[in-house]
């Protein structure tokens, strides 16, 4: 028997009081982690990383039972069902989304094959995240994040910690680094590889791939990609929708989905020409079963903001819950003649007296452009998806009216 299928099998279940606010909190953290670690499993090809996925997608299914115990618990009137009935669906989307990330993880697991244009288009779309052991004589064992001042020093964040079966999500300033935790590292290629040697020990060896020359084949590689990065932003919109009781938003989530449907009938497209001329159609089984997983993520963004669609009262717990992050996303819309109406954005950045970040920007005339894809020129009537602080966010609304 694999040793993690004894482990996982071994879990068992029984009711004990816990805070609803912790247990929807810790969801959505792992939610945002398996998007993460299963999309760099397969840039990497990495078993090890893939079986990570599955061990995250256990402590899901455990999440999840736990949260709809206590939710039931705490339905005692009419009233209380009603209020609670959308808190259901917020479970059930984030267990949804560990599924597709499960699914995506076994394409390595199981060899089902992935054409190599794929892995070599992930890079941009994953960004380089690797998994390492801290050895016993690392420098970073025994000290915190804060102490290492690993983030400042070299661009690489430690975005999460396995110590044997407990997960360390969103390590702060004073989560201490031992040895023998499993570290997760995202940065840059330029200081990823001397960050990984002095944490475990050993050589970090970059993956090395060769791109396909087949035109319809990029075609649904690049299709594919664009679908994870449009279904990220909706499970985020969707959380920031609930937190703000924000039709707005909601309704921005319900139109990213409507848009990564349409890219997905696109990339099947594209995929069945790309088998007339691939050497190894056979290979594209990982494609197909990538982007199938890709789209069912975005469908749980709407589950998340249904309550809102729905005009329901959103639960104070929730709230609680996704107050929990640092940054929040906002919607504001460019008004003709304001501060923002022609002003540059490179790289997400607005050449403007902001902190803001803009993810997204959907322009009535030309659908939704992803910037970190593009530079572009903002306009009046533009509608911009951002990211910043709550303060940021307030004087960003300001620049945006005329």
């Amino acid at each position: 028997m694999d040793p993690l299928e004894g482990e996982l099998s071994s879990t068992s279940i029984e009711y004990e009081p816990v805070s609803v606010k912790d247990v929807l909190v810790e969801m959505k953290d792992t939610a945002e982690l398996l998007i993460d670690l299963s999309y760099s499993a397969v840039l990497h090809q990495s078993e090890p990383l893939a079986t990570e996925v599955l061990r995250l997608e256990e402590r899901m299914d455990v999440l999840e039972l736990r949260a709809r115990m206590s939710l039931l618990m705490a339905a005692r009137k009419p009233a209380d069902a009603e209020q609670l009935a959308p808190v259901f669906g917020i479970v059930g989307a984030a267990d949804g989304i560990s599924d597709a990330a499960g699914d995506i993880a076994k394409i390595v697991l199981e060899d089902v094959g992935l054409p190599e244009a794929m892995r070599a288009a992930l890079p941009d779309a994953a960004g380089t995240l690797v998994r390492g052991v801290v050895a016993t004589g690392s420098a970073y064992a025994g000290r915190t994040l804060k102490d290492i001042d690993l983030e400042s020093a070299t661009g690489v964040r430690v975005i999460a910690l396995r110590r044997g079966n407990e997960w360390l999500l969103n390590p702060g300033p004073n989560t201490r680094v031992e040895a023998d935790d499993v570290a997760f590292l995202r940065g840059p290629d330029s200081s990823i590889g001397d960050v990984y040697e002095t944490l475990t020990g050993e050589v970090y060896e970059a993956p090395s791939v060769e791109t396909a020359d087949i035109d319809d084949l990029e075609r649904a590689v690049d299709t594919i990609i664009h679908m994870k990065d449009f279904s990220e932003l909706a499970v985020d919109l969707a959380y920031s929708s609930v937190l703000f009781d924000s039709e707005e938003l909601a309704e921005e989530v319900r139109n990213l989905e409507v848009e990564v449907d349409a890219m997905q009938s696109r990339f099947e497209a594209w995929t069945l020409r790309a088998a007339a001329d691939a050497p190894d159609p056979v290979a594209l089984r990982g494609l197909i079963q990538l982007g199938s997983s890709t789209e069912r993520i975005s469908d749980t963004a709407i589950e998340i903001s249904e309550g809102v669609l729905r005009d329901i009262d959103v639960h104070p717990v929730v709230q609680m819950a996704v107050q929990e992050s640092d940054e929040i996303i906002t919607r504001v819309v460019v008004e003709t003649g304001s501060e923002l109406d022609g002003t540059a954005v490179t790289a997400g950045v607005p050449d403007a007296e902001s902190t803001m970040s803009v993810i997204a920007i959907r322009r009535p005339s030309d659908g939704w452009l992803l910037v970190a894809d593009a530079d572009a020129e903002l306009r009046g009537g533009d509608v911009l998806i951002s990211k910043g602080t709550r303060t940021a966010a307030a004087d960003f609304r300001e620049l945006a009216s005329a």
